[in-house]
Parts: C-alpha cells; structure tokens; sequence
C-alpha cells in the first residue's frame, strides 16, 4: 500500500516534493517546477508546501 510521506535522502528542503513525486512514480523535478509555477501565478504554492510539511508524516524504513 503506498503512503505519502516525506522523504528523508535526496531532499531539499523537507522533502516534501520528493515524497509526492515517489507517491505518484514521476520524476522529482516536474514536481518542483509545478510547484513554482503555482508560486509564481498566484502564490498558492508556497502555502501549499507549508501545510504539506506540517501534515506530512516522515518517511519510516
């Protein structure tokens, strides 16, 4: 079953990029660039990521 969470290896900031783009089996960087381009045309994205790594569980090995 696949849980999305943060990723710990390979981060950023918090991971939180990593995590979905693991969840969702794309690659990392289409995923930060969705992301700032949601910053860039309406600064949504920067709110989005916040939430994202308060509600996100860590990544567990």
């Amino acid at each position: 079953m696949k849980k999305l969470c943060k990723i710990k290896e390979g981060k950023k900031l918090c991971g939180v990029c990593m995590g979905i783009a693991k969840y969702f089996n794309i690659d990392v960087t289409l995923v930060r660039l969705a992301l700032v381009a949601f910053t860039i045309l309406g600064g949504s994205g920067i709110l989005a990521y916040i939430v994202a790594a308060i509600v996100m569980p860590e990544e567990t090995l």
